[in-house]
């Protein structure tokens, strides 16, 4: 009998203590039969809940956003002070996290706050990282990628220091869907867009049948302004009063319509309505294939206006339907993003680009759809930025203005 846990409740704890000096010093030589050199327990295991593929952004940069999953399978807290990721194969880091910095982009999945428990994982429990790797190039995205955690097991006995490397995993360096943009000409506010932001989008973790996933990881809510940037004229409580309402939603690409419902309400904005069952939850959608394993997704369309059928096969440019806001949405704007199944839920969400756009500026406060319509006016808080910059293939990050050109 091998015996791994000893005692009623710190059991593993209790090994990861006594044991990491011996374990550390077999690591150091040559291992021996049936182990090797490098193998040690570690006070946390951890996972990825997409495979990370990195997507030239609107600040010239490229990102590689994705979740590490951690857990603690031991009887005690874990604190983690310190993750790494780096390149696999010479230990090279492209993100390093401490302090504030990772308590901000960490917290237990149950709780959304980021500061709820800091950088601490009780015993038996996990916590989500948000992780958001940036490089000036497509040079500095490896091609594979490790992390290293270091912390320390917190027990009555006292705490031990820990190192640990954990997940090894590929990297997805196939370039992203171009596309062009789904929405007409003009300006439109990017909200809840990639990649550090805390957003609905960025940061909805869903447990579908079974598994964790972050449905909605890359999407984007459009929102149409005017040259005053203002999202709404007159009465917010009418839907007219919204320049989003009722404006074409245009084919991103060549497709295949696999799915496409119609018939459901649009809400009163601009209170936010009741969470409606998760098969309402995109509102009135079209998903329209254009590769293998990827899809795009339009929803919250308008009642009435989703002229495609199920099996009919688009141009890019065809007009789909018209900006609603049915389903989960509170003021209308179009939801759009790439999935890697026919189904809205459950999925993995994908990175992609835009053939062409003009950044102009930035939303400089968080107003979410939920608030837009209770603000005093439509007018969005803004600031241009020194030099419009016409971008190409390039991915709109959160809270940017664009302009598309018009078709």
């Amino acid at each position: 009998m091998i015996r791994l846990l000893r005692g009623p409740s710190l059991g593993l704890a209790s090994l990861l203590m006594v044991g990491a000096t011996t374990m550390a010093a077999s690591a150091a030589g040559a291992g021996q039969p049936g182990i090797g050199a490098t193998t040690q327990f570690t006070p946390v295991s951890a996972r990825a809940l997409t495979t990370p593929q990195p997507v030239k952004a609107s600040d010239g940069n490229y990102h590689l956003a994705y979740e590490l999953l951690l857990t603690n399978p031991t009887g005690a807290e874990v604190s983690v002070e310190t993750v790494e990721v780096r390149d696999a194969a010479d230990g090279r880091v492209i993100l390093s996290l401490s302090g504030s910095d990772l308590s901000g982009q960490m917290n237990p999945i149950g709780n959304t706050t980021p500061a709820a428990a800091g950088s601490r994982i009780a015993s038996s429990a996990a916590s989500i990282i948000w992780l958001d790797v940036v490089a000036p190039d497509r040079a500095g995205i490896p091609a594979k990628i490790d992390h290293r955690v270091v912390g320390s097991i917190v027990t009555p006995a006292g705490e031990r220091s820990f190192e640990a490397t954990v997940l090894a995993i590929a990297v997805n360096l196939e370039d992203p869907v171009v596309l062009a943009p789904p929405v007409p000409g003009g300006t439109w506010l990017m909200s809840e867009g990639c990649c550090k932001n805390v957003t609905h989008h960025r940061r909805g973790l869903a447990p579908i049948n079974g598994e964790l996933y972050v449905p909605q990881r890359f999407a984007i809510d459009f929102f149409r302004l005017d040259d005053q940037h203002r999202s709404w004229l007159g009465d917010p409580k009418k839907l007219e009063s919204y320049l989003s309402y009722g404006i074409p939603v245009l084919a991103a690409a060549d497709g295949l319509v696999v799915a496409a419902s119609d018939g459901l309400p649009d809400q009163h904005p601009p209170n936010p309505p009741a969470i409606p069952p998760i098969q309402d939850t995109v509102g009135n959608h079209v998903i329209v294939q254009v590769r293998p394993d990827v899809y795009l997704l339009y929803a919250h369309m308008k009642p009435g206006s989703v002229a495609v059928a199920v099996g009919q096969r688009l141009k890019v440019g065809e007009r789909i339907g018209l900006i609603g806001t049915t389903g989960n949405s509170t003021t209308p704007h179009l939801h759009f993003q790439v999935l890697t199944t026919p189904t809205f839920f459950p999925a993995d969400s994908t990175p992609y680009v835009f053939d062409r756009f003009v950044l102009v500026g930035h939303e400089t406060e968080r107003i979410w759809d939920d608030d837009l319509g209770l603000q005093p006016n439509g007018t969005i808080p803004f600031a241009p930025v020194t030099s419009p910059e016409r971008l190409e293939n390039s991915m709109p990050l959160d809270r940017d203005v664009v302009t598309f050109p018009a078709r």
